[in-house]
């Protein structure tokens, strides 16, 4: 009989909060799986559970499906829905995870990084903190009942942070290949952010007006569906997470739709927590 392997689960918001605990070292068969590994995980903490539609699974920090076979030493990730520190930069992108305030003058700071003189357009956005909730997560829907009508006090945000580097990293490949613009900028904030504060800045610059607004779009979509990053609306007496579950891989291409209207200039700041 082969020898059974261990894996080391991670947990991340509303999973690390109904375990107790942010990880759980599981001791599992030979021929084990990701869904094997959640079925361990869910004996020893059955609040778990429910959340299974809604989980999405990552090995040694990518996606993987839940028949993705396991070996002794992986780090197995439990992704819950997604809000919707470390750093990289390689000259032509910027992509970071802050534990520091952003402020709204980043924008100038990435620009002028990442800028040529070849580039006729630098496009940014902000996502800001507001007062309004936003829609809960899975399971989270008792709480944000309770608090209904009331206003947000501040956003508490968690990642991942390798796994989320990893994505940012592979949106900026998408973006260069799909919009032919290599030079591209996306920092987002962990940990408690006040409002009206920045939680995320995203900057794509290129020779053209059009070819920026593309990706700039494209980046701040994407990061919001598939960045392992979680997002909780606090109030005076509770919080709830927010977001859907998380989307593994690229947006398809359309390529019936029409040209969108292009206009020159910067996008301004706008909600995109």
């Amino acid at each position: 009989m082969a020898a059974p392997i261990h894996v080391r689960v991670r947990l991340f918001a509303i999973q690390r909060e109904l375990a107790g605990t942010r990880e759980v070292a599981l001791e599992l068969p030979a021929d084990a799986d990701v869904a094997a590994a959640w079925d361990a995980l869910v004996a020893t903490h059955p609040s778990l559970a429910a959340g299974r539609d809604s989980v999405r699974f990552a090995r040694n920090g990518d996606y993987a499906d839940a028949a993705t076979q396991l070996h002794d030493g992986d780090e197995v990730a439990m992704i819950p829905p997604v809000s919707g520190g470390a750093a990289t930069e390689g000259g032509q992108r910027i992509l970071e995870i802050r534990s520091s305030a952003l402020g709204s003058g980043i924008l100038g700071e990435l620009i002028d990084r990442l800028a040529t003189d070849a580039d006729g357009a630098a496009v940014g956005f902000l996502g800001r903190t507001r007062s309004t909730a936003g829609t809960p997560a899975p399971g989270q829907e008792a709480e944000a009942r309770r608090h209904a009508g009331r206003d947000v006090e501040s956003l508490e945000y968690e990642a991942h942070d390798l796994m989320a580097l990893r994505v940012l990293a592979a949106i900026a490949d998408e973006i260069a290949e799909r919009f032919g613009v290599e030079r591209v900028a996306i920092v987002h904030r962990t940990g408690e952010v006040p409002l009206g504060e920045v939680s995320i800045a995203v900057v794509a610059v290129a020779a053209h007006r059009g070819d920026a607004f593309d990706a700039a779009r494209y980046a701040i979509d994407e990061t919001k569906a598939r960045a392992p990053i979680w997002k909780a609306e606090r109030f005076a007496d509770g919080h709830v997470w927010i977001g859907q579950p998380a989307r593994t891989g690229p947006e398809a291409l359309d390529t019936s739709a029409a040209p969108a209207a292009r206009h020159d200039g910067a996008a301004t700041p706008g909600d995109g927590r």
